[in-house]
């Protein structure tokens, strides 16, 4: 596995990096040096989520040790956005004429994914799921049945960027939080809104565990615009043995009730929260799966990255993650140490 994200989180000893943190109330990726991965001249007319987006997958797959890749699935909320605004511009610019075909072509949703496939010379099942806060999750529910029908294995991630023109737009509908904010502090002011992030993160995932697997997916559950009674009774299904929550509470005051309701079903079990990390979007769901992932391989907590608790939870065998895209879509994952 491996994920770009606004922490240093693609290469070396992850766990040992400084906590990144903004005022700006948005977190943008720290991004590493793309050479090793993507080929000079393809570099030059790849956009941001591109290059994030594929050399994510492309290090992802040396990480899982896997020689020959099967089914190539992913989820994004929003694509390419740079891409699409570019050649929207452009329409108007040149009046609908001598319009330039290439920021369209890498404007679809699936130019990530057929770039990978280019990249590693995959001829597999190759999908991508456009479905907001659920496009990860869905993503990740289709490649599981994959699994189930026989697929050796899946490369299954998620990608999303933030540009400037649509930090905006989504500002003037209460996305986000309209003071700044410290991303440090997110938990603690609660108002209307959250910061915003962006980033990619992909997975290897086997019907098996291997020599090089790094935790196991063992309890899935999606819901859409639950009430708080069902979100409760969700949460129950996966109460037995869970030794620490990792929740997507985003200092947001409109939906803190749901997560009101992990704090009332679990006494006593530590939460971790990871939205002061990756900040809000559609798939910052796959940041908390692979955040969960590393804390069951590595037995280990950041002290530094979570400096509003008081208290580090110790090493955890089963992880309870919750998180939800603005109230609507809900998604509880169980992940256990192998």
């Amino acid at each position: 596995m491996a994920a770009i994200s606004p922490q240093s989180t693609f290469e070396g000893d992850v766990f040992s990096a400084p906590l990144v943190h903004t005022d700006s109330n948005l977190l943008t990726c720290m991004e590493p040096d793309y050479k090793p991965f993507i080929p000079a001249n393809s570099l030059r007319r790849m956009t941001r989520v591109l290059k994030i987006g594929l050399t994510t997958a492309l290090q992802s797959i040396r990480d899982s040790g896997v020689e020959a890749i099967g089914p190539i699935v992913t989820g994004t909320g929003k694509g390419s956005l740079q891409d699409t605004e570019k050649f929207i511009r452009e329409i108007e610019q040149y009046k609908e004429t001598a319009l330039n075909p290439t920021p369209f072509i890498q404007s679809t949703y699936n130019s990530v994914n057929g770039l990978i496939a280019l990249q590693v010379k995959g001829t597999a099942y190759n999908n991508t799921f456009v479905h907001r806060g659920f496009s990860f999750e869905n993503a990740l529910l289709d490649s599981m049945m994959l699994l189930a029908e026989g697929a050796p294995n899946t490369l299954t991630g998620a990608f999303e960027e933030m540009t400037a023109e649509h930090f905006y737009i989504k500002s003037r509908i209460g996305f986000w939080k309209p003071a700044a904010t410290d991303s440090r502090q997110l938990y603690e002011q609660l108002s209307p809104g959250s910061i915003a992030g962006e980033g990619a993160t992909f997975f290897v995932l086997t019907g098996k565990p291997g020599p090089d697997t790094k935790a196991a997916l063992t309890g899935f559950k999606m819901l859409y615009k639950p009430t708080a009674e069902k979100v409760a009774a969700g949460l129950s299904v996966f109460k037995d043995g869970v030794d620490l929550i990792l929740t997507g509470r985003n200092g947001d005051s409109r939906y803190e009730h749901f997560y009101q309701q992990a704090d009332a079903l679990f006494p006593g079990i530590p939460q971790l929260p990871f939205k002061h990390l990756s900040g809000e979007h559609d798939t910052a769901g796959a940041f908390g799966m692979w955040l969960a992932a590393q804390l069951l391989h590595r037995q280990q907590v950041p002290a530094q990255w979570f400096p509003m608790l008081k208290d580090i939870p110790a090493a955890a065998n089963r992880i309870l993650l919750y998180n939800h895209f603005y109230g609507e879509q809900h998604t509880m994952m169980v992940l256990e140490r192998v």
